[in-house]
Formats: structure tokens, sequence, C-alpha cells
């Protein structure tokens, strides 16, 4: 249903928004619109997390490229933040393959441009719909090692699995000597004293082998394009 500017204004301001409330939730819905629509016109694939501060020689940009090549060999699109550093890397085999090479990029004062090795990228203001963009896009998740922004993604899916707030799709983590002291504070601190269940830590998948990833979404299958795996998931999914 469209709904023109001056109706949209009127709801939003039945919840007392002022100017600016409104505004900014316009700028919202305009973000994760844009993303929705670009979403439509791929199929759903493989998205790749990582730092961006990985240079072309590290080993972890060349596994991202391996990645990123095999993917697009087996007909999956890869998706990234579009970004440098691991980004690139499996950006970039993707691209060199001929395959779908996604990057949706965050709009920043430094560090952040979108990298070559692109065949379909998009813009966004808000990180927060990024991060729903880059879920909804993928069928499988792979996290390469990487900082902050990589640690809030991994944390974003993880709680959305754990609570049942999207479909519980293979997550990995790439590079075990990188990530297992991190799931070993998991596994010590969080699950012994009862922040977690034991089911939660399965919810990711330690490896070094890229081709563990190339089997989930092989496994996976092909979504067609302009279908989603989230399109039926709150209808049908158990109450």
């Amino acid at each position: 249903m469209n709904i023109d500017l001056e109706t949209q204004t009127k709801y939003l301001s039945e919840y007392g928004l002022n100017e600016e409330d409104i505004k900014r939730s316009l700028k919202y819905a305009h973000d994760l619109g844009r993303g929705l629509k670009i979403l439509r016109t791929f199929s759903q694939g493989v998205t790749v997390f990582g730092s961006a501060r990985v240079p072309e020689d590290h080993r972890y940009y060349k596994l991202a490229r391996e990645l990123g090549r095999r993917l697009a060999e087996n007909g999956h699109a890869v998706i990234t933040g579009g970004g440098p550093g691991i980004m690139e890397g499996a950006n970039r085999g993707a691209f060199e393959y001929g395959g779908r090479s996604v990057g949706l990029n965050i709009t920043l004062d430094h560090e952040q441009f979108p990298n070559p090795y692109l065949t379909d990228t998009m813009e966004f203001h808000y990180f927060f719909s990024r991060k729903v963009m880059l879920v909804m896009a993928s069928k499988v998740f792979a996290f390469f090692p990487g900082g902050f922004g990589t640690l809030d993604e991994l944390s974003e899916v993880m709680i959305l699995e754990q609570e049942d707030k999207m479909p519980k799709q293979p997550v990995f983590l790439v590079g075990k000597s990188y990530w297992k002291p991190l799931y070993k504070v998991w596994e010590k601190k969080l699950l012994a004293e009862g922040m977690i269940k034991a089911k939660d830590l399965k919810l990711v998948q330690l490896t070094d082998d890229i081709g563990d990833i190339v089997k989930a979404a092989n496994k996976q299958g092909h979504v067609k394009i302009d279908e989603n795996i989230y399109d039926d998931y709150y209808t049908t999914r158990k109450k």
C-alpha cells in the first residue's frame, strides 16, 4: 500500500512525535525501503563479515578471496559490507569468477569506501538498517576475524537466532585460533554461570575449512530471485 508523505506524517504525529522525530522516522523507513528493494534483485547468498583493516597480502584476505570464488563457482551470491579488507577479499573472489558480488556499504567520515569488486552496491546511512539487509540477504553467515563491528554483527545474529527472531541459518567462525579464546569465554563464563544454555553454543561452528561454508550453502540450496527465506517465516513458525 502506498502512503503519501502527508498521511505518514499525520500517522506518526499521533504518537506525540515532534517534527524532528517524524523526519528521523521517515529517514529510517527510507533507508530500510531502499535496502529491501535491492534485496529483491538477487538470490539470497552468503554474507561474509570481517575486518576492514586486513591488507591484501594477509592470509585471511586470501582465504576470503578463495571463499568468494568458490561460492560464485557454486552459484551463490556473495554479500559483504562492501568495504576493504576481508570484505574486499570475498567480493574480489566472486567478482573475478564472474559471480554476483554485492556490497552493502555504510556512509562514514573515514575508512569505509566501496571496494572495486562489486556487481551491486548500495550505501546506507544507518548501521541498523544496513545490518538488517546484511542478515536478510543471507542463507549462511561467515565471520572472519574482525574488531568491534564484526563482534557487533555476530552478537546480533546470535541473539536473533537464539530468541527465534530469525531462521536458524548456519553461522561459521572462520579461523579457529582467532575465535577459540572468545568461545572459551562463552563456555567458561556465560554458560558456567547460567547466562546462556548449552544449545546456544551450537549456534556457531568454528572452522578453518572454507569448504564447510560452501557445503552449507549448497545444502541450503538456491533461493529464487524475488523470494526470501523471511517471507513466510513469521507466519509459519511455531508460536
